[in-house]
């Protein structure tokens, strides 16, 4: 597939990446790298290899490979820079391994010298945020960031019930059996148990007996979340695995109702090349989320 830009007096004088970047959104720095070394861009009919200057009434043609404008519309990016990359997650896909979302992800980076890796993972099952380091430097950062704490992983979570207090943090134990592929809470410590920490706050409080709720994870252990919240009496809609099947019908939900939907950067140790980032926020905020916390229409009564 063959587009073509004519560069008009605002990009006059100014480098061909950023006509690309600002005209072609679905074209980011990786693919363009990309398409510069197999000379597949064209300035005036004729193959340039290196980043240049274009003048008003250049004629920019791009020759794009198939399929790749599909590979970046299907990736949901919130946030990036040259350190970090933030997606939203879409329902049904694993965040690593076969025909996962980093799989995706580094076969739109695959000419980079580093493919970006993700610093946590969130369920298949789950939507929302993950955060993917672009370089060495950053990854490690990163993960001894979620090591100590400090950067915070908030979950939005449509649950059945409505807790009595408005805000609590829970502590338990969870043992995850690899054979069942399910984890057990257990307010007592037993062998093979790990210590969890989960908190939530009651946003709001709906009709037929549910709530939503904002659920922040000191420690993040296999389904923690939706375990923890089924333990205490407060299922999430949708989970066939740890709530209840009569409910999930009633509500007519397959999936947890269950979404990262912000990251904090609450960085209290020294942050390296990443200390731009502290007190920064990513945020997923209007439709992104208003299908998953707003369902009262699909309610069967």
């Amino acid at each position: 597939m063959m587009k073509q830009i004519i560069v008009n007096k605002k990009y006059h004088e100014k480098k061909l990446n950023k006509v690309i970047f600002e005209t072609l959104p679905n074209i980011n720095y990786p693919t363009f790298c990309k398409l510069l070394r197999k000379k597949d861009i064209k300035i005036n009919g004729i193959r340039i290899h290196k980043d240049t200057i274009v003048y008003t009434n250049d004629r920019i043609e791009i020759y794009l490979p198939k399929g790749i404008e599909d590979i970046e519309k299907d990736l949901d990016k919130v946030y990036e820079d040259e350190n970090i990359l933030v997606i939203n997650k879409p329902i049904n896909l694993e965040v690593t391994g076969k025909n996962s979302i980093t799989e995706i992800i580094h076969k739109l980076y695959q000419n980079c010298e580093f493919k970006p890796q993700p610093c946590h993972r969130i369920d298949r099952n789950t939507t929302g945020l993950v955060l993917l380091a672009k370089n060495e430097e950053a990854l490690e950062i990163l993960l001894e960031k979620f090591k100590k704490h400090e950067i915070e992983k908030h979950y939005l979570a449509v649950v059945y019930g409505i807790p009595k207090k408005k805000k609590e943090r829970l502590e338990a134990y969870l043992f995850k059996d690899q054979k069942k592929a399910q984890v057990y809470v257990s307010d007592i410590f037993k062998k093979g148990y790990q210590k969890i920490i989960t908190q939530y706050t009651v946003l709001e409080k709906r009709k037929n007996n549910t709530a939503l709720l904002d659920v922040q994870i000191e420690t993040g252990r296999t389904h923690q979340i939706r375990a923890h919240l089924a333990y205490i009496g407060y299922p999430i809609i949708g989970d066939g695995k740890y709530g209840k099947n009569e409910i999930n019908k009633q509500f007519g939900k397959k999936y947890q109702m269950l979404c990262s939907y912000k990251l904090k950067f609450d960085f209290q140790s020294e942050s390296g090349r990443l200390e731009y980032l502290k007190g920064r926020e990513v945020e997923l905020k209007g439709e992104k989320i208003e299908k998953m916390v707003n369902f009262d229409k699909s309610i069967k009564k």
